[in-house]
């Protein structure tokens, strides 16, 4: 019965996100954005709050005896970038598609979680309490998105601390769906996030003579060292812990110069298996470089196959995996599902699109499971 009207439903989907992509939304400039999503929510009458760029919506009638469940999307995109065809910010339905920057990651997600919401939030029978949010800075890791609204007072007050992690009789049950595009299957593992900057050091010289001691050549030392060796669990869901030297430069502007200094970054995608500081102590005790981490926020997270929220997936017959891409979900102290419509290989790309159907198919799989969530009382 909740699922009646889908296809107006999908309609009211493709609107919002049409509004969405045509409002610029780039992480740290969200405020745009958080209003159209603000308006689409109060439009329907919901209870709708407002941190900073973060916005959310609580179902009635919260009740602290209940398990809860959050829905979590974001408002932020990358920049476009120069391969475009089409007008980023302009909106165009074609041959059953929906282009504009952010239509796939991840605003089919956000808005078919929307609306999912809208629809549960009538439901009288529900188990569980239910949360909306709309949050800012994904793309960045910034610290004004959903770690910054899971430790807002208001935040926290309305929903009873329910996903502070702390652990109670409830609390243990709390989970969350992140909207990202995952073809609708159930991330339910996600490799965390260590980026590294590196400087190594020499002596500079003229390149003629050989003078000096080369800076450059002690940085491919150790990411030589990157590249012979790694660490030694490896995760039957998410594979090796990887890391790879991504970008590399010297501050010389000329070529007859030996440099005295190198610098290049290290894209570490970790597992549950260990921890930031293990990895990066690993790191400081073989590289000679001087190592600076950026930050040590974006963990490796899992969700047992046993969760309610994971076993009302796998009875729809959905597919489980372990994500090789970090997302909101890594910041989340408490257990989560990362799942979507559209597919991520088409984030961050030029003309990017989702397409109609799978927003349709993305609201009536968020409904589905969500109806099928059964706790233990």
């Amino acid at each position: 019965m909740l699922k009646d009207g889908i296809e107006q439903d999908t309609e009211q989907a493709i609107e919002l996100l049409s509004r969405l992509i045509a409002t610029p939304s780039l992480s740290t400039e969200e405020g745009p954005a958080a209003d159209v999503m603000e308006e689409f929510l109060r439009g329907h009458n919901a209870e709708v709050h407002r941190h900073k760029h973060n916005v959310w919506a609580i179902a009635p009638t919260w009740d602290p005896k209940k398990p809860s469940i959050l829905l979590n999307s974001h408002l932020d995109t990358v920049p476009p970038n120069s391969g475009y065809t089409n007008i980023p910010y302009e909106p165009i339905q074609k041959g059953g598609r929906l282009y504009g920057l952010g239509s796939n990651d991840a605003g089919g997600a956000l808005v078919s979680l929307a609306i999912s919401f809208l629809k549960l939030s009538a439901w009288q029978e529900r188990p569980y309490n239910l949360v909306f949010t709309a949050t800012a800075e994904e793309e960045i890791s910034g610290p004004d998105g959903i770690s910054s609204l899971l430790t807002d007072p208001t935040f926290l007050s309305h929903t009873h601390e329910a996903f502070t992690g702390e652990k109670n009789k409830t609390n243990e049950l709390n989970c969350g769906v992140v909207g990202e595009p995952t073809q609708m299957r159930m991330a339910v593992a996600e490799r965390g996030l260590l980026v590294v900057d590196c400087v190594a050091h020499g002596k500079a010289g003229h390149a003629a003579r050989k003078e000096g001691e080369n800076a450059l050549y002690n940085a491919l030392k150790d990411i030589m060292w990157l590249q012979d060796n790694q660490m030694p669990i490896v995760s039957p869901m998410l594979g090796p812990v990887t890391w790879t030297a991504t970008m590399m430069q010297t501050p010389n502007r000329k070529h007859n110069v030996i440099p005295d200094r190198c610098e290049f970054t290290i894209d570490i995608r970790i597992h549950e298996g260990y921890s930031h500081e293990d990895v990066f102590e690993t790191l400081s005790a073989n590289l000679a470089s001087e190592l600076s981490p950026r930050s040590f926020t974006l963990r490796s997270s899992m969700i047992s196959l046993d969760h309610p929220l994971i076993s009302a997936g796998i009875d729809l017959g959905w597919q489980t995996y372990g994500s090789p891409t970090s997302s909101d979900k890594g910041r989340l102290p408490f257990s989560a599902c990362k799942l979507g419509p559209g597919r991520s290989m088409r984030s961050h790309t030029a003309d990017e699109y989702i397409e109609v159907e799978e927003i349709r198919t993305g609201i009536i799989g968020y409904m589905d499971l969500l109806q099928r969530v059964q706790f233990p009382t």
